[in-house]
């Protein structure tokens, strides 16, 4: 076989990979939309099973912390083991677990059944994300934070539209009718088996002429490289901490602080998840346009003054701050996320697993400690103290400027 033949196969794999893929890039995004909107049922039916099982916050706390420990443990393993081992079809193996774990919560007469249902959940998002990412990057074309971002809007639309759905089908209608979103999770199926056959031919060439060896665009030391990622890691446990305080407990903070129905609080929720998704988008082309460091500092830090106001506002400025909030700080994920894969090149997988599997894992942290809080103090007083984690972005001034500067003219 000639060089040239064996050029063949490479050429044509660059071409594909040079060209950003709109069709793979919204379809992975409707797919994360539908697995983000099926774990945002968990939380939008807390006040139902709160009442139902006589639970306090610490046990939803729990409830929380134990989806988010098996959504986020083993991210990082699926996605080293991926980067060495892609495995296409995958995707549609983890919304089986989630489609279980639907059936399971629609079933449950236990609270430990209820744990059990989140925990499948769970494992379906972490089997989900690293490889969903990775689709992404494949169809980036280059351009990876618009990539990520449309990635994140599935995401964040769909855990916009769970409570949604849940006030308009589960409050009504009680836990049994949570089955009605196991059909969800077989449409999500059969478009992850689709997107599985396109991720199967973009891995397919296996010939040393088509291995390159990557080579990063920095000359970053390795030490500077991990505290980049330690600091990139406490932006992260700082943006979903907070983020725990909404998702768990808005609802209860409206009801608690406005006497608003269940209805009315879960239609509050998906405002501020709709301002989340709406915010998405900016945050990675802004990131490719002018720099991933600074739309890093300004979605974390710059939404500190809006989460100081928002215990104190009333109702008409708690939607209105919501929203603000929801738009600022949304934009920051997918900068991180490209960010840190640019810091270590070649390493999609991992990062994916790494940055996913450690928001979860915060996310789940948090809400077991502020339900804690709750219990011992008040709703309220947790909106106090979390209003403060966003001043953490401060970090952001010790991180590496690692695109270049005309970048920024």
């Amino acid at each position: 076989m000639t060089n040239n033949s064996l050029s063949e196969p490479l050429e044509q794999t660059k071409a594909v990979a040079e060209k950003t893929v709109y069709s793979i890039l919204f379809t992975i995004s409707l797919s994360h939309l539908l697995n983000d909107m099926l774990q945002s049922v968990i939380p939008s039916i807390y006040p139902l099973i709160k009442t139902n099982y006589h639970l306090s916050f610490s046990d939803i706390g729990l409830v929380t912390l134990t989806y988010q420990l098996s959504a986020s443990l083993l991210q990082p393993f699926v996605g080293m083991y991926t980067d060495k081992k892609p495995k296409p079809y995958s995707l549609s193996v983890g919304m089986s677990f989630t489609l279980m774990g639907l059936v399971c919560l629609a079933l449950a007469s236990s609270f430990y059944w209820i744990l059990l249902s989140v925990a499948l959940i769970g494992v379906g998002s972490s089997i989900f994300h690293p490889e969903s990412s990775r689709v992404a990057h494949l169809a980036s074309g280059g351009k990876r934070g618009l990539a990520q971002s449309i990635f994140q809007l599935g995401g964040n639309a769909g855990s916009a539209l769970g409570p949604l759905l849940a006030a308009l089908i589960v409050v009504p209608f009680g836990q049994g009718s949570v089955m009605w979103f196991s059909l969800v999770a077989l449409l999500g199926i059969v478009i992850l088996f689709y997107i599985g056959t396109w991720y199967k031919g973009m891995v397919k060439p296996k010939t040393k002429a088509a291995k390159e060896p990557v080579v990063a665009h920095h000359k970053l030391s390795a030490r500077r490289i991990s505290v980049s990622l330690g600091i990139l890691i406490v932006l992260i446990f700082s943006k979903y901490f907070y983020l725990a305080s909404i998702t768990s407990y808005y609802t209860f903070f409206l009801i608690d602080k406005f006497h608003l129905s269940v209805q009315s609080s879960q239609i509050h929720l998906f405002i501020f998840l709709g301002a989340v998704a709406a915010g998405t988008m900016a945050g990675g082309p802004l990131g490719d346009r002018f720099g991933r460091k600074y739309i890093i500092w300004i979605s974390i830090l710059g939404v500190a003054p809006f989460t100081m106001m928002l215990p104190y506002a009333n109702l008409f400025w708690t939607t209105m701050l919501s929203v603000i909030i929801g738009v600022i700080i949304s934009s920051a994920f997918s900068a991180i996320l490209v960010y840190a894969q640019e810091l270590m090149p070649g390493k999609v997988g991992t990062i994916a697993g790494l940055f996913f599997g450690f928001a979860f894992g915060m996310g789940g942290l948090g809400s077991a400690i502020l339900g804690k809080l709750a219990d011992s103090t008040s709703i309220n007083y947790v909106f106090q103290v979390c209003a403060y984690l966003p001043l953490i972005g401060i970090l952001t001034s010790f991180l590496p400027n690692l695109e270049p500067k005309k970048k920024l003219a």
